[in-house]
């Protein structure tokens, strides 16, 4: 039987080929990570194609080699390592040995030439061998027992193969870059020789250096160009064409610290590999290793049987399906008796406004999971308890104002026992939100990612029981067996996350306040706002499409007309070759891969001069604006409810404020006549009004608190228009004589610099000179010095805490505040200067949003809240009530914080949004 043949992998060049190609990677603490992903990716390739191999992996030691010494200029014009390759080189190397390969790095030589003189070795012994590389020098090394591999580009060359590529056999390959040189690694070879010529060449006098100069006169009689003077030219630089030869030689005689026989793979350390995974943040392999699902690390171990698991040490879990009512008594005595317990809700729909409650799943100990069926479609009624009774039995326990409730986004399960008449109530303790305020960054905040996150556990996911795509089961039709392990585990994981959770986040600063007063009190919030919904004029809606869909077809031809034929407008390939080939406008930026970019930013600047790419992005924004709301609404209205009813996501952005999806309230455009009217859409039942209450000027409120800067905490405490009074600094107007055009630019100055605006970025808002925008700045900062001292100050807190803080003690991470790379550590610069003013703005509205819940549960009031969007707050209120309400809701949401500059909400009503502005 053959042997497996010898696989030897040039790590340096997968490293700086994965680093340049693929996109930059980094964990939320701004490690990079892309090269490393990349190697191990290959690396586990070629472990799954060639699991019975030997194999090594092969890598540049530092130091200078021979070749320095040959030639004193060698890989002299290649610049130094990026710091964000350079980083990654060690936790390569860790992984590489906890995988179990064989890692080699031998001073004084190169990668090649270790693993020129592993493939000497093998051919000698007459063995195969298989050298995983991207590197075109290695060509040289193919023979009969010797194959390249790349596994970026699913290449494989044996001698035919290095024939067929380079025009030339593998005995040539040194030949053939001695002549032509090689600028990276600044090999010289011949001036004027290059790629074409040199295989001209090299084919025309059938053999290498030695014989062209044997025979340098038969040179001239070679067909191909340039081939009568290239004598001269070869002759003149006879010296530089041997060195470059030697050069190009891999060795094949290095003295290794090892011999063929050492390259077996050891059994891999798959505790180590957990842990590197874990830092790195490759949470899909680490769920592989943990759950015995990667294949690399199975095929390396030769008795998978026998393998220790990688997986934490887990409480072995006690597991009980309640479905007599003996044992139902006596979980309920248990629950009377209890503090807390965790419970979690299986149901039909991921929707709060459609879920049937299929079983519940409680938890009171570590180890110990309940989970009670009530409505598998397949069960027999016996074999089941009474849903009606069982949760009427359980009501008193979850609404016991004393008792902790413990859930992973309880706002789900609140949502859901209200429909069935349920008020879950009393101190909740949400371990989603724990993992959010504790880093909002630091991973996805849903079970899963954090049992491998904080527990080290894969846990079972919900396609892995229910199946994917359109025959996915609900969890009614899943079997007994799969269902009630799965919500065991579910609530098993949320207590252990929980006990883990709460003392990480009671360690570090405010955190454990914003847990408590901020973010846990809003749950019941939100889910009443959610709840509520708000109605929707569907008729005005859809009238709207139909105008849209008008205006977007006139748009088409108009495009069509400016362009000189038809393309399509959704294709950035065509519109790139009509805007940058045939009507020749100018490239601003490029693709990664190297094409004119058509982007939203690109075309937007190119719109300024030019009509096509106007139009196109007129036409883009109608056509977002059908698809994503006018189109789109109309579909999402309950037909229970006769209203829409989005859900908000409170552990999704990093600054604190809340995001909300079907439909996305956030991001209703209102600077465009089209957007203003969507908003129109949104109104009252009959008899009530809708009345909008907006925080004015917030950010930059807190920016005067923030700062301490004198002339801005003036200009508030003394209601100045905080705009108009910028552009009387900035141009030296008067006040009372600051015009439009100033104040315009005024207010692009004010939010511009708390969003870390350069020069270059107000210029081209305003369309000014770089130089004119960099005086404006200038002129800002002298007038305001307090805001430039704050703005250095927080820089150097960040960098040095890696950090930020709001007012309130929210702490906003930034990851790559310490990036070697330039546009990434400015960019997390300007986010730490805007962080805590958004993530404050945040704080306050939902000290407000629960202030207010609070006294509408009062009664005073015939009105409900039904919107939270950014700054505002959206009711819907009687129409006799609408006057007082103003007054009292403008008062309590400005006395929700206390700056050092007042709070000023505006509020107004009308039939529908965009008439309460």
């Amino acid at each position: 039987m053959a042997r497996a043949p010898i696989v030897l992998v040039d790590g340096s060049s997968y490293l700086y080929r994965a680093f340049h190609a693929l996109p930059p990677l980094t964990t939320s603490q701004g490690q990079p990570t892309g090269a490393v992903k990349g190697v191990l990716n290959m690396l586990k390739r070629l472990i799954k194609d060639y699991p019975d191999s030997p194999m090594a992996v092969v890598f540049d030691a530092p130091g200078k080699t021979f070749r320095d010494d040959l030639y004193s200029d060698y890989k002299s014009h290649r610049p130094p390592m990026p710091d964000d390759l350079r980083s990654q080189i060690k936790p390569l190397h860790a992984c590489v040995k906890a995988l179990g390969l064989p890692l080699l790095c031998v001073e004084g030589v190169e990668a090649d030439d270790v693993i020129g003189t592993l493939a000497h070795h093998a051919t000698q012994a007459g063995r195969d061998a298989v050298i995983s590389t991207g590197d075109k020098d290695m060509a040289q090394l193919v023979n009969a027992h010797i194959t390249l591999v790349n596994t970026m580009k699913d290449e494989t060359l044996d001698e035919a193969g290095v024939e067929a590529k380079f025009g030339l056999p593998p005995g040539l390959i040194i030949d053939y870059l001695a002549l032509m040189g090689d600028k990276v690694d600044n090999i010289p070879g011949v001036p004027g020789v290059g790629e074409k010529t040199a295989i001209g060449l090299l084919q025309g006098m059938g053999g290498g250096l030695d014989t062209i100069y044997a025979e340098l006169e038969r040179v001239k009689t070679l067909s191909f160009r340039g081939a009568k003077t290239l004598p001269k030219k070869l002759e003149e630089h006879r010296d530089q064409a041997f060195l470059s030869y030697q050069l190009a030689t891999i060795k094949t005689d290095c003295e290794l610290p090892v011999g063929l026989d050492d390259l077996d793979i050891a059994q891999p350390d798959q505790q180590q590999l957990a842990e590197l995974y874990r830092e790195m943040e490759f949470k899909q392999w680490l769920n592989e290793l943990l759950s015995g699902q990667d294949e690399a690390v199975e095929a390396a171990v030769e008795q998978p049987d026998t393998t220790p698991t990688a997986q934490l040490p887990a409480a072995e879990r006690r597991d009980q399906v309640i479905t007599e009512q003996a044992d139902f008594d006596a979980l309920l005595a248990r629950l009377d008796k209890a503090a807390q317990f965790c419970v979690d809700l299986e149901t039909t729909s991921l929707n709060y406004m459609d879920a049937e409650i299929v079983g519940v799943g409680l938890a009171l100990e570590a180890g110990e999971a309940f989970y009670i069926p009530l409505a598998h479609d397949y069960l027999d009624a016996p074999a089941q308890l009474d849903r009606s009774a069982v949760l009427s039995a359980l009501q008193p326990l979850l609404e016991d104002p004393e008792k902790i409730k413990i859930g992973q986004n309880l706002k789900y399960d609140m949502s859901v026992l209200a429909s069935a008449g349920i008020n879950l109530a009393g101190p909740l303790a949400d371990t989603m939100l724990a993992s959010y305020v504790l880093n909002a960054t630091a991973t996805r905040h849903d079970m899963d990612s954090l049992a491998l996150k904080y527990l080290g556990e894969a846990t079972t996911s919900f396609e892995d029981i229910a199946g994917k795509g359109a025959k996915q089961l609900t969890f009614n039709q899943i079997a007994l067996e799969q269902a009630a392990p799965y919500a065991c585990e579910d609530v098993d994981i949320t207590l252990r996350l929980q006990h883990t959770l709460r003392p990480l986040v009671e360690a570090e600063g405010q955190l454990a306040k914003v847990l408590d007063t901020l973010e846990l009190p809003l749950v019941s919030v939100l889910s009443r706002i959610e709840r509520n919904g708000v109605a929707l004029d569907a008729e005005r809606l859809h009238a709207q499409s139909q105008q849209l869909e008008q205006r977007i077809y006139a748009l088409e031809k108009q495009a069509f007309e400016l362009a000189g034929r038809e393309f399509n407008l959704g294709s950035p390939k065509q519109l790139g070759e009509i805007l940058f080939e045939e009507q020749k406008i100018p490239v601003l930026k490029k693709t990664p891969k190297g094409a004119p970019s058509t982007a939203e930013a690109v075309l937007e600047e190119l719109a300024l001069d030019y009509p096509l790419p106007k139009v196109i992005m007129e036409h883009r924004g109608l056509a977002k604006l059908k698809s994503t709301y006018t189109d789109k609404l109309p579909r999402l209205i309950n037909s229970r409810t006769g209203r829409v009813h989005t859900s908000y996501h409170q552990a999704v952005t990093a600054t604190g404020r809340l995001s909300s999806s079907d439909p996305n309230l956030q991001n209703i455009p209102i600077r465009t006549e089209e957007g203003r009217k969507i908003r129109q859409a949104f109104i009252a039942r009959p008899g009530y009004r809708i009345v909008a209450a907006d925080y004015s000027q917030i950010e930059l409120r807190i920016m005067a608190h923030l700062s301490e800067d004198k002339g801005l905490l003036t200009a508030f405490a003394e209601g100045k228009d905080i705009h108009s009074a910028t552009a009387a600094e900035v141009f030296g107007t008067p006040l009372e004589k600051v015009s439009d055009e100033q104040r315009r630019s005024a207010k692009a100055i004010n939010f511009g610099l708390i969003y870390g605006m350069s020069a270059w970025g107000l210029s081209r808002q305003l369309h000014i000179e770089r130089g004119q925008a960099q005086t404006y700045i200038d002129r800002y900062f002298d007038r305001y010095p307090g805001v430039a001292r704050y703005m250095e100050r927080i820089r150097s807190q960040a960098a040095e805490d890696g950090f930020v803080e709001t007012v309130f003690g929210r702490r906003l991470y930034l990851p790559e505040i310490h990036s070697q790379n330039r546009n990434r550590r400015q960019g997390a610069e300007r986010t730490a200067i805007n962080a805590p003013m958004q993530g404050t703005a945040a704080d306050i509205i939902k000290l407000a949003m629960i202030e207010v819940d609070a006294w509408l549960a009062e009664g005073a009031f015939d009105a409900l809240m039904v919107m939270q969007v950014h700054d505002e707050l959206v009711f819907e209120v009687a129409e006799s009530q609408v006057e007082a309400f103003i007054a009292q809701i403008q008062a309590r949401m400005q006395a929700a914080a206390s700056l050092s500059v007042p709070l000023t909400v505006e509020a107004e009503s009308g039939a529908n949004w965009d008439e309460a502005h």
